[in-house]
């Protein structure tokens, strides 16, 4: 039986979107003539990457420029052969800043010298199988373009495999791009992440896990999780909304849609225990988000190279929480104290509730359970990072 990855990439091939690849057709040759598209000359498709290909990608890139140093080659006027990869460019129509015109522009530049195939997401749960189907196809490169529920999918899908991670910001706020130093604009972001393509600037970084389920920057428990969901029950006006969406959220939850009277969990790690967890986050990386264009720094500590770092609120009170983010609005991370308890690189944590408590895994809500498991996953993915 054929993959779903391969029936996808077969529909498209057949033209069953053709009316849509007609329209984005139009747009594209609008774009060449405005902007004077051309590709690059210089670079010349090589041969296709195999097995353990990252090294030999990397080794032959540099092989490559260091015979061009010494025998005066200039990049515009002489060819440099380089590896042609298999990109798969996972797109979520849905998410706020995509568009046809940006899907059709963002294919174009990263498919200069690589062979980049588009497959659309229409259901939750959608990426992950289509970035397992290529993982095990023996796809170079599997390209996340949507929000970061989207980047979470595509990550779940490769996570122990050969296949890179590809991230561009397509969602309303987009945490993990911008953490990479990514510009929140996805055409200018295509450009950055196809330099790094083409630098082969790969790295392994560290995954957090809970329940099974892999994530890229963080885990809320508790009254983050209720707001996620207040903000999902109004799907419809995330895309127009934006920001001042999630604030009116926050709101509605702070004043009834979240039990601030009494504590909802307890947390367990090699780093000690707490029974009274009100609202917990577990970061992968820093920042947590971004209001605007402020970040919302938690923790130093918290990076893609050591253990998880947990904070747990063990109250709700408007003082004690407006404290121990004051810190954060500055970019020095939250002001610790006995409300507010922070644990560094934790390789193990479980959170158990005397009944279910709402959970969301970057900025997914996932819904109400008793108990979570998280562990640390170092190496779990090789990311291409963004050039300059």
């Amino acid at each position: 039986m054929q993959d779903e990855l391969a029936l996808s990439l077969q529909r498209v091939r057949r033209g069953i979107q053709l009316a849509r690849l007609r329209r984005v057709g139009d747009l594209l040759h609008a774009h060449d003539h405005v902007h004077g598209f051309t590709s690059y000359p210089w670079v010349v498709p090589g041969p296709k990457v195999g097995a353990h290909r990252f090294g030999r990608w990397r080794a032959c890139r540099t092989d490559q420029r260091h015979a061009a140093r010494r025998s005066g080659v200039c990049g515009h006027t002489d060819a440099i052969r380089f590896a042609v990869l298999r990109i798969l460019l996972i797109v979520n129509s849905f998410a706020s800043s995509v568009t046809a015109r940006n899907t059709v522009i963002v294919h174009r530049r990263l498919a200069r010298g690589h062979d980049v195939e588009v497959v659309e997401t229409n259901r939750r749960g959608h990426a992950t199988r289509f970035a397992l189907d290529a993982a095990r196809q023996g796809f170079d490169v599997v390209i996340g373009y949507g929000g970061d529920g989207t980047l979470n999918e595509v990550a779940t899908g490769i996570a122990g495999t050969d296949t890179a991670l590809g991230v561009l910001p397509g969602g309303s706020t987009n945490v993990f791009a911008r953490t990479l130093g990514m510009p929140n604009d996805p055409i200018e972001a295509a450009d950055h992440l196809a330099r790094g393509i083409d630098g082969a600037d790969l790295r392994p970084i560290g995954l957090g896990k809970v329940n099974g389920r892999f994530f890229c920057f963080h885990t809320g428990i508790g009254f983050d999780a209720a707001v996620v969901r207040a903000v999902e029950q109004r799907a419809s006006l995330k895309r127009w909304l934006g920001h001042p969406l999630f604030i009116t959220a926050g709101l509605t939850t702070w004043l009834r849609g979240y039990d601030r009277t009494r504590p909802h969990f307890s947390l367990t790690s090699p780093q000690g225990r707490i029974d009274d967890g009100f609202f917990s986050i577990v970061l992968n990386t820093n920042p947590y988000t971004y209001l605007g264009n402020r970040p919302l720094d938690l923790s130093p500590d918290a990076g893609l190279d050591r253990g998880l770092v947990v904070l747990t609120f063990r109250t709700l009170r408007v003082l004690p929480i407006l404290r121990g983010l004051g810190g954060a609005l500055q970019g020095g991370g939250v002001t610790t104290s006995d409300q507010l308890v922070e644990w560094t690189d934790v390789a193990r944590l479980t959170v158990a509730g005397d009944g279910p408590f709402p959970y969301q895994l970057d900025g997914d809500y996932l819904g109400n359970v008793d108990r979570l498991e998280f562990e640390h996953v170092p190496d779990a993915v090789q990311l291409v990072f963004p050039a300059p």
